[in-house]
C-alpha cells in the first residue's frame, strides 16, 4: 500500500478509494491540484475586486436571499455566518469512520480547482484527515439537494475553530484541539463557506459505506442460501448453467455459479430426489439474488461518478474565466441509486426469511421447528417470527425517498432529492438484513444435523467458525445469544469500518 496518496485530480475508482480509506493512507496534494486551487482562488478574488455584478453566494445572500447584495467588507462574515447558521443537525452523531470518509471526499472535490477556495483551507482539511481530527457530524438535517448543508456545516465548523471534533479517543471543542496543535482558525474568504457546504459528501460517504457492506452481504447471502438448499434437500437443476444462459443477466449467472461451486461435491444435493421441484425461495435464488447483484452494479457505477464529481455551486471555470451557477449539488442520482440499493437488500432479507420458514415447517424429513422433540420444545419457532418482524420493517423502510420532495427556502429550492434520508434508511435495512441472514444460517445449521449425508466440503469450511459458536440444540435454550454470535461473525465478514 502507498505510504501517501497524492491527490492530483486523476480519476479514482470506488475500489481504489476504498483501499485508501481502509488503509488510512495519508493524503498529500499534488502539484496539478495545487496550481488549479490557487488559479481558481486568484481568479475569484480578481473578479470580486474588478466587478460589482452580483454573483450568487459570493456577494449575495443564500437561497431565497440571493437578491440581497452584500457589501465587500462583510464578505468574510457572510461565509462564517453561513457555516454557523447551517450547523443545525440533529439525531445521533455519525460514526467516526463515515465522517472521515466525508473529509476524504470533500478534499478530493475541492482539489479539482472549481470551488475558488484558499489553498490553506484544503490543506487544513488534509491535516484533519491525516491527524485523525474528525468533526462531530449529526445524522439528520439534509434534504439532499442544496448540498448536504447541515451535515457539511458541522464538518466545516472546526476549520473556523468552532464546533466539536473526535480527537484522541474523545469529543473535544475544536478550538481546544486547534490551540493544542498550534493551528490558527481559517479565516474564510468569499465563497468558501458555500464551497464547504455545497456538495454531496454526506450522501456519498454513507452511500459508499452501504454499497461496500451490501457487496459483502450479497456474497454471504449466496453462501447461506447454498447451506439452506442442502439443509432442505433441494435440487441443483435450477442452478444449471444452461438455465442462466438462456436468460443472460450477469447477476443471475454469477449467483448460480457460486451456488454450483459451493455444492459441487455435496452428497445431499446430488442424491436422487423424491420431489420434482423446490419452492421459489430456493429455486429462484439465481433470479432474486442475481437481480440484487445487478442493482448493486448500477449503484457502484453511480457512486463512482460522484467520487470524481464537482458538486459545488457556483463553479469557477478558470479556462473560460467564468463563474457558473448550476445544480450539481442536487442529490437525485444518489437518492435514486440508494433507493434501489434499499429495495435490493430488502429483497435479500425477504427471500431469506422464506427459506427459514420452509426449513422449520416439518417437511422434507425434518422435524417441526427443527427440534428432536417438538411440542415439549418450541425449537426454532420464534427466530422466524423475529426475522419476519425485521422483514416487515425493511418493507416499510424501502419505500423510495427520492419520490418525495418538500420545497424549502421560500420556494427557491422547490425540488429536493431526500437522498440523505435514503442513505440513512438503507444503512438500517442492511443491519436488519444481516440479522435475518443470521437467523437463516442458525436454522440451516440446525437442519443439517438431521441429515444422514454430509454437506459439501465448501459448506463445511464455511460453517466451521459458526459451528464453534453455536452447538446443535437438543432442547430449548435461550436463543438470542446464539443469534448474536452468528451476527457478530457475519459483521466481521461484512464490516467496512477501518
Amino acid at each position: 500500500m502507498d505510504k501517501v496518496f497524492i491527490i492530483d485530480n486523476d480519476p479514482i475508482s470506488q475500489d481504489r478509494l476504498r483501499e485508501i480509506f481502509m488503509a488510512r493512507t495519508p493524503l498529500q496534494l499534488g502539484e496539478t491540484a495545487r496550481r488549479r486551487i490557487e488559479a481558481a482562488y486568484g481568479f475569484l478574488q480578481r473578479k470580486i475586486h474588478e466587478s460589482e455584478t452580483p454573483v450568487y453566494g459570493i456577494n449575495t445572500g443564500f437561497g431565497s436571499l440571493a437578491r440581497v447584495k452584500i457589501k465587500p467588507e462583510n464578505l468574510q462574515l457572510l461565509q462564517e455566518n453561513l457555516v454557523r447558521s447551517h450547523a443545525c443537525g440533529t439525531g445521533d452523531a455519525l460514526d467516526v469512520p463515515t465522517v472521515r470518509l466525508m473529509l476524504l471526499l470533500k478534499i478530493i472535490t475541492l482539489a479539482k480547482g472549481y470551488s475558488g477556495v484558499q489553498l490553506q483551507t484544503v490543506e487544513r482539511l488534509i491535516d484533519f484527515y491525516n491527524h485523525d481530527i474528525v468533526p462531530v457530524v449529526y445524522e439528520n438535517g439534509s434534504l439532499g439537494a442544496s448540498g448536504d448543508l447541515a451535515p457539511l456545516a458541522h464538518l466545516a465548523l472546526p476549520l473556523i475553530g468552532e464546533g466539536e471534533v473526535h480527537y484522541e479517543g474523545r469529543i473535544r471543542p475544536a478550538a481546544e484541539v486547534l490551540q493544542a496543535l498550534n493551528l490558527e482558525p481559517i479565516r474564510l474568504q468569499a465563497k468558501e463557506g458555500l464551497a464547504l457546504l455545497n456538495g454531496t459528501q454526506f450522501m456519498t460517504a454513507l452511500g459508499l459505506m452501504n454499497l461496500w457492506k451490501a457487496e459483502k452481504l450479497d456474497l454471504l447471502a449466496d453462501r447461506i442460501a447454498a447451506v439452506s438448499l442442502e439443509a432442505y434437500d433441494g435440487r441443483i437443476e435450477p442452478f444449471d448453467e444452461t438455465v442462466q444462459n438462456i436468460r443472460p443477466y450477469p447477476g443471475q449467472a454469477e449467483t448460480a455459479r457460486r451456488i454450483r461451486t459451493q455444492l459441487a461435491d455435496s452428497a445431499i444435493i446430488h442424491r436422487p430426489k423424491k420431489h420434482v421441484q423446490d419452492p421459489y425461495s430456493f429455486r429462484c435464488v439465481p433470479q432474486v439474488h442475481g437481480a440484487v447483484k445487478d442493482a448493486i452494479g448500477y449503484v457502484a457505477r453511480t457512486f463512482e461518478v460522484e467520487i470524481n464529481a464537482v458538486t459545488d455551486n457556483p463553479v469557477i471555470d478558470i479556462e473560460n474565466e467564468r463563474i457558473l451557477s448550476g445544480g450539481n449539488f442536487h442529490g437525485e442520482p444518489l437518492a435514486m441509486a440508494s433507493d434501489m440499493l434499499a429495495i435490493a437488500v430488502s429483497e435479500l432479507a425477504n427471500i431469506s426469511e422464506r427459506r427459514t420458514y420452509r426449513l422449520i415447517s416439518g417437511k422434507r424429513e425434518l422435524p417441526a421447528y427443527l427440534t428432536p422433540r417438538p411440542g415439549l420444545n418450541s425449537g426454532l419457532m420464534i427466530p422466524q417470527y423475529m426475522a419476519a418482524s425485521l422483514v416487515n420493517q425493511n418493507k416499510q423502510l424501502a419505500v423510495p425517498n427520492s419520490t418525495d420532495s418538500i420545497e424549502s427556502s421560500n420556494g427557491q429550492e422547490d425540488h429536493v432529492s431526500m437522498g440523505a434520508n435514503s442513505v440513512l434508511k438503507t444503512r438500517r435495512i442492511l443491519r436488519n438484513t444481516q440479522t435475518v441472514l443470521a437467523v437463516e444460517l442458525l436454522t440451516a445449521m440446525q437442519a443439517l444435523h438431521f441429515r444422514k449425508l454430509n454437506p459439501s466440503s465448501a459448506t463445511r469450511r464455511f460453517l466451521e467458525p459458526f459451528g464453534k459458536a453455536v452447538p446443535f440444540l437438543e432442547h430449548d435454550e435461550i436463543l438470542y445469544g446464539y443469534i448474536r454470535k452468528i451476527d457478530e461473525i457475519l459483521e466481521r465478514e461484512t464490516g467496512v469500518m477501518p
